[in-house]
């Protein structure tokens, strides 16, 4: 069983930077992907980005594609989403999904695909 834990929520400001991580404690297949979505208040959870384990592949939604950054530590078997040039709208609970496989270019964003969640972090940004 893999347990993501999600860290690094809080309260910021628009422009401000902010990192999350998440740790993948218990048994894990090594060659799955990770990957980040966020639920706004009201509104349906949606993927964030993704990362190919181990090889670093990585997937953005277009709406963070370049100012998020989503990277990992093999060693450390953690996973990172680096948010920069934060706004308004990037309100939202952070959760890191982890499947047992490598999953195929189409299916990253597909939550469904993803067989381990964590319970979330809460950013919220505002003025």
């Amino acid at each position: 069983q893999v347990q993501p834990v999600e860290s690094g929520g809080g309260l910021v400001q628009p422009g401000d930077s902010r990192r999350l991580s998440c740790a993948a404690s218990g048994r894990t297949a090594g060659t799955g992907t990770r990957a980040w979505f966020r639920q706004a208040p009201g509104k349906g959870r949606e993927f964030v980005a993704s990362i190919r384990w181990p090889s670093g592949g990585t997937n953005y939604a277009e709406s963070v594609k370049g100012r998020f950054i989503i990277s990992r530590d093999s060693t450390l078997n953690t996973v990172y989403l680096q948010m920069n040039t934060l706004k308004l709208d990037d309100t939202a609970v952070y959760y890191c999904a982890v499947a047992n496989s490598r999953l195929i270019l189409s299916r990253v964003r597909d939550e469904g695909a993803y067989d381990y969640w964590g319970r979330g972090t809460q950013v919220t940004v505002s003025s």
